[in-house]
This record gives structure tokens, sequence and C-alpha cells, in this order.
């Protein structure tokens, strides 16, 4: 089975008109689909407006036992229910689930971990709280391939499961990657797609065109080294490259508009000159901080 496993952030579920746009072109394209959404910038929101500042590191979000309820209401939620229904209302068949509904997405809570964050040469350890982490085993794959065999398509959020009544909270392009790598496991033909804002991964910030038509891991590493990518765009990137050593056919970073243009970023493995001429032509089909990726 040919799947694609699409993930949307946070900015293009809060934006109403971006929404509406993005349902009706995805509706349009048809085949088997997974959605995953993300909705760290509505998340943050309510954070705030509840008095709870935001912590985020190195692009993912720092969860306590309040902000675990705020996430899992605004997720599993409004966010998840609302893109459910925008969908219907195209005629897509959604169903909206978090990872705990069916054993859907079974993970672990995440241990300490050194993180090296960005313009810092001193490694940090970092407790993440309630974040969960996802191995392509704990995806539920009985369960996509039946909705996908009986042209139901599921439409998940960032909201996973221990398996002993704890909720996590969970990067959604962590989700999106996992589900990708599972299928492909269980050899589907998987192809992975982070939509969101912008046009791709952008050579300029100050410049939507600036799109960088492929990144390999070396150019990877040369953007992060200058400071050229960072915060939510950081983990999208590490789950776009886990997701092709893991056999997903193909990954694009792109916008959640005019989806049957084959514009954006490609993510490719490769070797040898790695920094892409930005005036050839492109190739191929959030984070949740709300911030810009590139520079």
């Amino acid at each position: 089975m040919k799947i694609e496993v699409v993930k949307i952030g946070g900015n293009v579920v809060e934006n109403e008109e971006l929404l509406q746009n993005f349902a009706s072109d995805f509706t349009s394209l048809g085949g088997n689909m997974i959605l995953v959404h993300g909705g760290g910038v509505m998340a943050s929101g309510l954070q705030k407006r509840l008095g709870i500042e935001p912590v985020m590191i190195a692009g993912r979000r720092v969860t306590d036992a309040r902000t675990l309820e705020i996430v899992t209401m605004v997720y599993a939620g409004w966010c998840n229910k609302h893109v459910t229904a925008t969908l219907q209302k195209y005629g897509c068949n959604a169903l909206g689930l978090c990872g705990a509904d069916g054993k859907a997405i079974l993970a672990a809570r995440r241990p300490p971990v050194k993180v090296a964050l960005t313009g810092e040469a001193e490694i940090r350890e970092v407790d993440y709280g309630f974040a969960g982490d996802i191995s392509p085993e704990g995806v539920n794959v009985p369960l996509f391939e039946s909705f996908l065999n009986r042209k139901i398509m599921p439409v998940l959020c960032a909201i996973t499961y221990d398996g002993n009544g704890n909720l996590l909270n969970t990067n959604a392009d962590s989700v999106a990657s996992a589900v990708a790598e599972a299928l492909a496991g269980a050899g589907h033909e998987t192809v992975l797609t982070y939509c969101f804002e912008k046009k791709g991964v952008l050579e300029d910030k100050n410049d939507p065109d600036s799109v960088i038509p492929e990144i390999t891991p070396e150019y990877y590493e040369t953007l992060k080294s200058e400071g050229r990518v960072a915060d939510g765009m950081i983990p999208k990137l590490d789950n776009a490259f886990k997701a092709l050593a893991n056999g997903v056919s193909k990954v694009v970073i792109r916008s959640a508009t005019d989806l049957g243009n084959p514009t954006g970023t490609s993510i490719i493995m490769s070797t040898g000159n790695n920094i892409p001429d930005r005036t050839a032509g492109l190739s191929g089909s959030d984070q949740e901080s709300g911030k810009s990726v590139t520079a």
C-alpha cells in the first residue's frame, strides 16, 4: 500500500483561512493519507493566559504536570476535533485520535537527556518532564491499516500514552516520523511530508522565496553550526533524516497551501558536495514555538 503521512504545524491549525485552504487541497488529493497536527502555538497562548510561561529547549516543550493538562486540552481537544470537523466539511472521512485511542501510539517517558544548545558551548542535562518518545514498535500499524482499508483517514494529535494510564506530550514531528517509519517497516511505500506556513526551509528568513531545494545531513550540520536553523526546525529535520534512515521513501518540508504543486525542500541522504545551489529547480512534494526556522 502507498501511504502518505502529512504533518501540519500549529500555525496552520491556528490560522483559519490557511486551515480551510489546506483541508480543501488535502481532501482533493485522495489516496491513503494519515494526518498529524501540532498545536503548540495555541497551547503556548493558553499557558500564558493561565499565568504559566512556556519553556522550550532545543525546539521541544518542557512539560510539567500542569502543562500536560493544558496541552492535552488543546491538542486532543479543540485542535484535533476542529481539524477533523474541517476535513469532514470537504468530504474527507476523518477520525480524530490521540495515542491512547485504540492503543494507537505507545510512548515511553523521556529520561533526562544531554542537550547541546544553539549558541552555547556547554552541553546541559535537560528534564523534559512528561514528554513521550516513540519507537516504530510503539505504533499500532494494524489499527492504521484497518482504518485506511475502510477509507477512514486518521487525524493524530501529539498526545501519546505509556500503556499504564499516563498521557504524554510528544513532539508532533516525532509522531509523524514514527508513524511513517512503522508503516515503511511493515512493507508499505511511505512518504512523509511536513507542511507549515513557509514554502520550505529558507536560505534567508526575510525572503519567503529563498527555498533551499535539498538538504543533506552534511549541509544540515552546516546550517545548525551557523545558527541558520533553530527552534522547531531542529526536531523537524532530525526526524526527517531519521525517517529516511528507517525506510521512508521520501521526505519533503513544504507549504501547507497549493499541495498539488511539487515544491518545497527535499530531505535527502547523500555524501559529497553538500551545499546545494538554491537557484536550482525545486523538487519534492512547527515548529510549535511559532518562531521562524531558518536564516
